[in-house]
Order: C-alpha cells, then sequence, then structure tokens
C-alpha cells in the first residue's frame, strides 16, 4: 500500500493548484527519484480528463554538459524545452535531487551565463502563459540537507503541504490588506535597519498555487526607494551554492557595499551579472506558521511564519515590479528575535507576530 500523504500531495497539485481541467495537457517534470509522486499526478491529471506529459530529468546530465558544454551552447535557450511548455496548459514541476551540490564546483561565470539563457522560459512561465506549481518530493539527499531523517524529513513536508489551503488564502488576506494600504516599510532587527516603498504596489498572495508548500504574500518595492542595511541570519542558496554572513548596503535602490563570511566571490560575482541584478525584486513576508526550522531549501523557508525575505533581481511582472535581470536571489531574514517590521511608522509585527492579526 502507497503512502496516503503522497496521494493526498498529488490531489492537491492537480486539482486546487493547477485546476486540471477536462482535455488539458499537463507537463509534468522530475527526476525519477520522484516516481511515486509522479504515478499519482498521472492517475490524477488522467482521471481530470487531461492528458499527462512526463519529462523525466537526470541532473548528472545538467553537470556533464555544465562542465563540458561550449560557451556559446550553454549560453542558448532550450527551445526544445521550451516549446514542450507552450504545448501545455500546465506546468507541475517536482524537485527531487540526488545530490544538491552538483553544482559547486562549476565556475560561476558559466553559471550565470546559463541562468541568462533560462530567461525565456522563466518569463514564458511567470507571465502568465501556462498555470504552474512546483513541489519537493521527500528524498534522502533533501532530508541531509535539512539535517533530519527521511521519515522526519517527509512529516516535515507532508505537514507544510498537506493543509487546508482555502483557509489558509483566507488568512492571508488580512495580512495583505493591511501592507496594501500602506506605503514605506522599515526592517529592523540585528545588524539590520532598511526602508523601502511599496507604494502602489499591490501584495500578491501565495495561497498553494505556484508553489508547494506555499504561505506569503509578496510585493515589488519601487526600485530605486531601498536604503540602509541589512545582515541575513540564514545561508542564502543559489545554483548549489551556499553563501553565509551576507551583509548588503543599499543607497536608492542599488547594492553599494556587499559581504560575506563564506562564498564571498560567488555572492559579488551573482552581484554582477547584469545591471538589475544590484536591486531588489521582491519582499516577502512568510505566513506559514507550520513550517518553523531552517532547511536550506527556499522552496520552505522563504515561508517560515516571522521571517522576510528580499531578492535580488527580476520582480514578477504581476506585482508590478519593473526591475530586470537574470537572476532572482532570495535572501531571508529571521524576525523572530529582536525583529520589526514597521509599516509607515506603526510596528505591525514584531519578534515574528503580527500585531494585527484578530
Amino acid at each position: 500500500m502507497g503512502d496516503p500523504r503522497i496521494e493526498k500531495l498529488a490531489d492537491i497539485l492537480v486539482n486546487y493548484s493547477v485546476e486540471v481541467k477536462e482535455g488539458e495537457r499537463v507537463l509534468i517534470s522530475g527526476s525519477i527519484l520522484a516516481r511515486p509522486l509522479i504515478e499519482e499526478i498521472v492517475k490524477k491529471v488522467a482521471q481530470a480528463g487531461a492528458e499527462p506529459v512526463t519529462r523525466i530529468t537526470l541532473e548528472t546530465a545538467g553537470y556533464l554538459f555544465m562542465k563540458y558544454g561550449s560557451e556559446e551552447i550553454i549560453g542558448r535557450t532550450n527551445e526544445v524545452f521550451l516549446d514542450m511548455i507552450k504545448k501545455c496548459d500546465a506546468l507541475i514541476s517536482i524537485n527531487a535531487p540526488e545530490n544538491t551540490k552538483y553544482m559547486s564546483t562549476i565556475d560561476p561565470k558559466r553559471l550565470s551565463l546559463h541562468q541568462k539563457a533560462l530567461m525565456p522560459i522563466s518569463e514564458y512561465v511567470m507571465g502568465g502563459n501556462v498555470r504552474w506549481v512546483g513541489c519537493n518530493f521527500p528524498v534522502p539527499a533533501l532530508a541531509q540537507e535539512a539535517e533530519m531523517s527521511l521519515e522526519e524529513y517527509e512529516n516535515f513536508v507532508y505537514s507544510a503541504t498537506n493543509i487546508d489551503w482555502v483557509e489558509n488564502s483566507k488568512y492571508q488576506d488580512k495580512i495583505k490588506a493591511i501592507f496594501d494600504a500602506g506605503k514605506e516599510v522599515r526592517i529592523v532587527g540585528p545588524g539590520t535597519d532598511l526602508t523601502f516603498s511599496i507604494e502602489g504596489r499591490e501584495g500578491i498572495k501565495c495561497d498553494g498555487r505556484n508553489n508547494m508548500p506555499d504561505g506569503e504574500i509578496f510585493y515589488a518595492p519601487i526600485e530605486n526607494s531601498a536604503n540602509g542595511y541589512i545582515t541575513y541570519d540564514f545561508p542564502a542558496m543559489r545554483m548549489g551554492k551556499e553563501v553565509s554572513g551576507i551583509r548588503l548596503e543599499f543607497k536608492d535602490g542599488k547594492v553599494v557595499k556587499a559581504s560575506a563570511t563564506k562564498n564571498e566571490d560567488f555572492l559579488l560575482s551573482s552581484l554582477d551579472t547584469d545591471e538589475g541584478a544590484r536591486y531588489i525584486g521582491e519582499f516577502g513576508i512568510g505566513v506559514n506558521y507550520g513550517i518553523q526550522r531552517f532547511t536550506k531549501d527556499i522552496l520552505f523557508d522563504e515561508k517560515i511564519g516571522g521571517t522576510i525575505h528580499l531578492a535580488l533581481g527580476r520582480a514578477y511582472p504581476e506585482s508590478g515590479g519593473k526591475n530586470v535581470s537574470a537572476i532572482h536571489w532570495d535572501m531571508i531574514k529571521d524576525l523572530r528575535k529582536d525583529g520589526k517590521i514597521i509599516l509607515d511608522g506603526k510596528v505591525v509585527a514584531e519578534n515574528g507576530k503580527f500585531l494585527i492579526e484578530d
């Protein structure tokens, strides 16, 4: 007998997150390690009267391509994959890596070059042309990265995903309404005093439609408005690299000084990817209090209740942001101890708890 939690998650992804309809075509992408979930998704898609299209990936192939491919090819957009997406109505992407560090030895410049090549695919998906959702499947590599046993990690994942997302969405409405009416945001905490404007920018609820798990509300700050400094409590992960002890200083929206205690060269290289990489593309508020520990997986970590995150680089078009970049790099600030969110001079959250809750 299979794990009923897997079937429940598949049902949420198919019938809630992307709302598959009869006659549609759904692209399901993931590694062979995600086979139990992929099979359940295929079944749910078929039961909905739609056509499942599977794309099974091999992460070592990606590593070999990045290591031995010419810069010309690495920097070229994969038109075949883009065409597959364009022929589908929905995309369900499952993350189930065998090794979370497999890109660690690849030259950062090659990684940045390839990231630029992925932009047309990302822009097409993020631009509302296809309904999409991304999700983790519990595998040993992710459990190890989170410093848990596989059983513990399975419990961690399913407790964060298999919830009543309709009720969660209603809770997010309360917080979103306050910030939608606000103008200036100030983040205060250890090593941090940063202000920026969200005036005229409406927040986007993340209630299980695009990411699973979910639980955040995000905004696109006014591009030239960030001033001050921020120190991040957790490592920031990107392309298999772990960058720790990040401190950023902003002036008129732009990062003018950056440092890190680990992999600082990678941080600086990423900031030089393009002009937009030094500006904030996203301000996110974590409101999933079922996720309470950092796991080095941004899909979960950016949702931790009582944290905020700022993403350097690309803004999401639906949030009204205008910043353009090949990168979108989330960095998390923990406000659960000695932290505040101040909106237009009023404290709206303190030590990770919202003061506006009923």
